[in-house]
């Protein structure tokens, strides 16, 4: 009776805590917050200055006085201080009655170690949690996607997203094999960068790169080649400088990480029992998170593998909607959460 009774003041809330985004689902309500994992911070005093959509307009465009910080690296936390002041932030802009404590489900990567899981509960403990549970990513993006996660019966989801990419086989509320690398979108944008400085003497930005990703970036040739304008500085002039650029390059800058996430794929699939390696080849391999948008990814793995493969409706969101089904139904779910 106790329980419910707090559940009638308290949001309950379910954290997608990302290297390159956290969203936030609260019970009853949907996804509430959406924005980058970016902290501005000033530099003397290390107080806060803005935080998500704020703290990313200012990323390269800061002066000395002002630091903007990405707290989470790899998926997991990097600047403890700081990733708890942005935990805390977002829980505030959810929370509806500041006197209870929100019981708050978060999001690791498959691979986290014990102390990573500790770190992270006692964040969001610190940024006013009243109680954490964890979940890997992998398992809530395949309960976002809507797979029988609790039957027997395999299932293979790739989540790819800033920092990692998981690949997981689950099967009976539990992950059967997993395979997480350091592998995702931000290696994917250092390799577009390194490509610009080798190629044409250009020092562009993580967020230019990320726009080349996501406009020309592909895994394999396109039928009609793209182009774009790169701009940055001349790093032999020292002046500003716009070159063209076109896809096929991008998809050579972008080749390493790419056959990165391919092999991982293949290593799992070979620690995949056989009576749930013929389950994938029936049903397929979902792919999720935002590395799931990547021009001809899907068509890359199914030459691969010979495979099905399919990318989820809104992969970005997969994960928090997944872990929200978990918040609203603790009672059936609570197999899938990891012990700390």
């Amino acid at each position: 009776m106790a329980f419910s009774f707090l559940g009638l003041f308290s949001s309950d809330i379910a954290i997608d805590l990302g290297t390159a985004n956290t969203l936030v689902y609260v019970k009853g309500k949907g996804i509430l917050v959406r924005e980058p994992s970016v902290v501005a911070i000033s530099k003397h005093d290390r107080k806060v200055m803005a935080i998500g959509y704020e703290a990313r307009e200012m990323v390269g465009k800061t002066h000395s006085d002002i630091e903007t910080i990405r707290p989470m690296r790899d998926g997991v936390i990097d600047d403890d201080e700081i990733a708890e002041e942005m935990i805390r932030e977002f829980i505030r802009k959810v929370q509806r009655n500041r006197l209870m404590r929100p019981r708050v489900i978060v999001c690791v990567p498959s691979g986290v170690t014990k102390s990573e899981k500790r770190i992270i509960s006692d964040s969001a403990e610190h940024a006013g949690a009243r109680e954490v549970f964890l979940i890997a990513e992998p398992m809530a993006a395949a309960l976002g996607v809507g797979l029988p996660v609790d039957q027997p019966v395999g299932s293979m989801v790739i989540d790819i997203g800033g920092g990692t990419t998981e690949i997981a086989v689950i099967s009976l509320s539990g992950i059967v094999a997993d395979t997480s690398i350091r592998t995702g979108g931000d290696k994917m944008d250092e390799d577009i960068i390194q490509y610009m400085r080798r190629s044409y003497n250009l020092l562009i930005g993580d967020r230019t790169a990320e726009e080349i990703k996501c406009t020309i970036g592909s895994a394999t040739p396109l039928k009609e080649r793209l182009t774009m304008i790169a701009k940055g500085r001349d790093l032999i002039q020292g002046i500003p400088k716009a070159v063209e650029i076109n896809s096929d390059e991008i998809r050579e800058a972008l080749a390493e990480p790419i056959s990165a996430i391919v092999e991982a794929v293949r290593h799992s699939l070979e620690e995949t029992p056989p009576e749930l390696a013929a389950d994938i080849r029936d049903r397929g391999i979902i792919l999720t998170g935002g590395g799931a948008l990547m021009k001809g990814l899907d068509k890359r793995l199914r030459d691969e593998t010979s495979l099905p493969v399919s990318t989820a409706e809104d992969p970005l969101t997969c994960v928090v909607r997944g872990t929200g089904l978990v918040l609203d139904d603790m009672e059936r779910w609570s197999k899938v959460l990891l012990r700390k």
